[in-house]
């Protein structure tokens, strides 16, 4: 593994560099930083974001300074449980990235990875490092960096076919770790994780989205689905939060049922580009909304 190399400073370089999302995620944010930028409060305290997914918008503004603290969740738990093993135990990760990295090119490799998890009791005996090293390697590898489960929980996508997939991408992690060295990170329903949010705190809801269609979605990132009861519980959570005295940012997707739900609040029109479809002919601009209670 490399060393992190020491400037004249005093600083290491990998304090410089800044981090960036490391796994590709449906409905990342990336894309539309530009333009979140003006949704942002000038000043605000604690920052959450209960549907973390690639966290794209809390890198962006732990990299602008904005971060004072972060409480960070989701409920996929591979996907967490990667962030906790990125903060807590990144140089065992990197040990077991290593042995991925050798074999990335490997069609045959990657459906032996993928089903690891057919076998339940031979998977519950993985460690955690071992869990999130097949979590990323899985991500960089598989098509179009899906992470999608069917309703047995199994990881279900492709191999991806890449040219130099960058499986382990260690001044990045590095960087990673760094600007979560201080973040709570946890994997529960969005309700409670928020328990802990109070007034003047910035929360931003990136839930997934609701359908705009019958052929829109796709077998969820759980076993378990989203749906529009879950859709009317976050609704009234951003009421509650907005009561509170908190700053509260939602995205979705641009469809009456969804706008009705946040009838009242200030609500914006973005057009984002779908990055994530198995048809490239639909990853074209689409609008989604922003709705902020300031």
């Amino acid at each position: 593994m490399a060393k992190t190399e020491k400037l004249s400073s005093g600083i290491t370089r990998e304090e410089i560099i800044p981090p960036n999302p490391f796994v590709k995620w449906a409905g990342g944010k990336s894309q539309l930083l530009s333009m979140y930028s003006s949704f942002i409060p000038e000043t605000f305290h604690a920052y959450h974001e209960p549907f973390v997914g690639g966290g794209a918008l809390f890198f962006n503004l732990y990299n602008k300074g904005c971060i004072k603290k972060a409480y960070l969740n989701d409920s996929n738990s591979e996907l967490i449980n990667l962030y906790l093993c990125i903060r807590d135990n990144i140089e065992e990760l990197f040990e077991e990235l290593g042995k991925h990295e050798a074999n990335k090119f490997s069609k045959q490799y990657y459906y032996k990875v993928r089903n690891l998890d057919r076998d339940p009791e031979s998977f519950a005996q993985f460690t955690s490092v071992q869990r999130a090293a097949r979590a990323l390697y899985l991500n960089k590898t598989c098509f179009n960096g899906l992470f999608r489960v069917n309703r047995k929980g199994q990881f279900n996508v492709p191999f991806g076919n890449y040219k130099n997939p960058n499986v382990l991408d260690e001044v990045n992690l590095r960087a990673v770790r760094r600007a979560l060295k201080n973040a709570a990170i946890t994997c529960l329903d969005f309700q409670q994780a928020l328990l802990v949010a109070h007034s003047g705190d910035l929360i931003y809801f990136d839930p997934p989205y609701y359908p705009v269609s019958a052929t829109s979605s796709f077998t969820s990132y759980t076993e378990n689905s989203f749906s529009f009861k879950d859709q009317e519980r976050l609704a009234q959570t951003f009421r509650e939060l907005d009561e509170k005295g908190c700053y509260v940012m939602l995205s979705n997707s641009y469809i009456e049922p969804i706008i009705e739900l946040y009838k009242g609040y200030r609500i914006e029109t973005l057009m984002a580009r779908r990055a994530i479809n198995c048809q490239g002919d639909r990853r074209g601009p689409v609008p989604e909304i922003v709705v902020t209670n300031y």
